[in-house]
């Protein structure tokens, strides 16, 4: 299974948003670099405020750029970098992969998936309406979040619009993807 990276994105400053770039550096251990979400330990506002010391299972945000078409459809113009991803994929179901996956971006940079993003309020101030979007629940009555899969830098390296990725799941059983 593989796909291509649409875009990146990254942002040396609390927002909401993150601008395009022509490349980012993904740093081992730590995530994008530049990027205020990179980090050993959690760097979100709100995970801060309950523990500072916890590690940072979200130091790169990736989201399926199937997605801004289907919210689209319903009146929603959504682009690259736009909720706050630093990778925007193609051609990859993010949602349905293992925790554990490990995704081979261009020619060095890897990252293992660990969990879900959880949309947060701030994308209604994005644009109204737009949460209802990407969280739900299915016919069982679960949640299902779909604004991304979040992840850790395992090699460092370079990534670019147009780089390959490439999808090594783990050995099984495998577990599905929960929010972090």
């Amino acid at each position: 299974m593989s796909g291509t990276v649409a875009a990146v994105s990254s942002n040396g400053e609390y927002s909401f948003t993150k601008p395009n770039r022509d490349s980012i550096r993904l740093l081992a251990g730590l995530g994008v670099e530049g990027d205020v979400h990179a980090g050993v330990t959690v760097k979100h506002r709100s995970r801060v405020a309950q523990d500072p010391t916890q590690p940072n299972l979200r130091q790169v945000h990736l989201i399926h750029e199937e997605l801004f078409a289907e919210v689209g459809e319903e009146g929603f113009e959504v682009v690259p970098g736009a909720l706050g991803e630093n990778i925007t994929t193609r051609g990859i179901d993010l949602l349905a992969l293992p925790v554990g996956t490990l995704l081979r971006i261009g020619e060095a940079a890897v990252v293992e998936v660990t969990g879900l993003r959880n949309p947060c309020l701030q994308i209604d101030t994005y644009q109204a309406g737009l949460l209802k979007q990407v969280v739900g629940r299915d016919e069982a009555g679960s949640i299902v979040r779909k604004a991304g899969i979040m992840s850790v830098v395992r090699e460092s390296g370079t990534v670019r619009p147009g780089d390959t990725i490439t999808v090594n799941l783990p050995a099984e059983p495998h577990r599905a993807l929960e929010r972090v």
